[in-house]
């Protein structure tokens, strides 16, 4: 029922009034019409005064409905409102790649006629899984399938006679968790990490999708001297004050068992054991002005650890295997220009002595092992131009100079030339969308031995990233 307005009921009551009115004056002459007129002009002023009763109660009735519908609805929308909040809390997001690659490369250290092999590889498809519990905690967690298989696992077994390494070969590649953190971030300029976190030494770890490097692999400068998109169980802190970014974290240290002569300690990642040693932590620092990921910054990080309390046959050395690592990086990326850069130097301490501790560990292929380096160093440089800023196709060609150098010096002898690599090399990034990136390049390898020849490399690649 549609609610009468108070215009309507004044309206009602002056037409009443009115009719009173002219009545009086119509039977003002007869006393007895006059009040036989007033008597039924008091009876129908009684009659309309319920009817106002009557139509006020039924405006309440009406006006407490409203209400009431008003109030159901807004539970509704309360209720559809926090089913929904839930799903939002979920994020899940993907990125992926696959590389052809036609390489010229050598059996051995020895060998210096180089012959070509062309592979294909699927090189990582990672997950990330991501959940906000409340405005302050939330958990993020990264699963890396690398090469298109399950994995191998090696495992200690401390109680065979001698202690040996026990390999189980599953499949071609590897399965792994990246990342599976938990983040209590209260304010902008304070958070707190903790659980298998990304060390923030080296670019790779901040800019490891297809799509922010421009060439078809990852650096292979920083390859050869630290863990791809290191990773390590702790805990950290960070935040973000003006355009400066800060980390500070402890972690698990190295295991010095498994550091080689041409990726230096990069080996030593304990990724590869079901559990990780944890009797010898390390320590890492980074300060960053600016953001990586979406344009300019310049930044430095430094990471100190023992690794000598790690080994799992620890009476095979005693001193520390200190490593300290510094790592200087830049980046330009203004319109259609981009350019970055890095510098990586490290130092071991005592590496002649774990040299010489790997080569007498049983399961550890004793006369393997050649020099590991006092010293290392390693810097790449790229540069694009992102034609899109100037024509229809999204296309941005570059070019980069990969080097490094693990035995940049040795303690004791002289250090071979064998592992100081150089790559240079041009080549274009197509964006069909933005999410997908075709990628093609095409170098030069060289090694800083005379007698070794320079060697030609190709390159394809296709990249993808989304964010649900």
């Amino acid at each position: 029922m549609k609610s009468i307005s108070k215009h309507a009921k004044l309206n009602v009551l002056a037409i009443a009034i009115a009719s009173v009115f002219s009545a009086n004056a119509m039977s003002a002459t007869d006393p007895e019409a006059l009040a036989a007129a007033i008597a039924k002009q008091e009876a129908e002023l009684t009659a309309l005064k319920s009817q106002l009763q009557q139509l006020a109660q039924q405006q309440k009735q009406q006006e407490i409905e409203v209400q009431q519908q008003q109030t159901e609805h807004q539970q509704e929308l309360q209720a559809v409102k926090s089913t929904t909040s839930k799903w939002d809390k979920f994020s899940f997001k993907s990125y992926g790649s696959a590389i052809y690659t036609s390489d010229e490369y050598f059996d051995n250290v020895q060998d210096t006629s180089p012959e070509r092999r062309s592979r294909f590889d699927l090189e990582r498809i990672v997950t990330e899984f991501g959940y906000q519990f409340n405005d302050e905690w939330d958990m993020e967690v990264e699963i890396e399938y690398e090469h298109g298989g399950t994995g191998t696992s090696l495992e200690y077994d401390g109680f065979d006679e001698f202690g040996e390494f026990e390999a189980e070969v599953e499949a071609g590649g590897e399965v792994m968790i990246e990342k599976a953190e938990i983040r209590y971030r209260p304010s902008k300029a304070f958070g707190v990490k903790f659980g298998n976190i990304h060390l923030p030494v080296g670019l790779s770890s901040t800019l490891h999708k297809p799509s922010q490097y421009l060439t078809v692999q990852r650096h292979k400068s920083e390859s050869a001297m630290l863990p791809a998109v290191w990773n390590e169980n702790g805990i950290g802190i960070f935040g973000e004050m003006a355009d400066f970014h800060y980390q500070a974290q402890v972690v698990s240290g190295l295991n010095s068992e498994y550091f080689r002569t041409y990726d230096w300690v990069a080996s030593g990642h304990q990724k590869r054991f079901e559990h990780v040693n944890a009797d010898d932590l390390a320590y890492v620092l980074r300060l960053d002005y600016g953001n990586f990921k979406t344009g300019s910054a310049i930044g430095a990080s430094y990471y100190y650890g023992n690794t000598s309390g790690n080994r799992h046959k620890t009476n095979k050395l005693s001193s520390d295997g200190t490593v300290e690592i510094l790592s200087v990086a830049g980046a330009f990326v203004e319109g259609p220009w981009t350019l970055r850069g890095q510098y990586l130097y490290g130092t071991l301490s005592d590496s002649d002595a774990i040299t010489q501790a790997n080569k007498t560990t049983p399961g550890l292929k004793p006369g393997n092992f050649a020099q590991l380096g006092s010293k290392s160093e390693a810097f790449f440089v790229e540069a694009g131009v992102d034609l899109g800023h100037f024509t229809p196709v999204p296309i941005t060609i570059f070019a980069n100079i990969d080097y490094s150098n693990p035995l940049k010096e040795v303690e004791t002898g002289v250090a071979t030339k064998r592992y100081e690599n150089t790559w240079i090399s041009a080549g274009i990034n197509y964006f069909p969308i933005p999410e997908v990136v075709i990628k093609a390049e095409a170098g030069v390898h060289q090694v800083a031995v005379a007698a070794i020849p320079d060697t030609n490399f190709f390159a394809l690649g296709v990249g993808y990233q989304f964010s649900l």
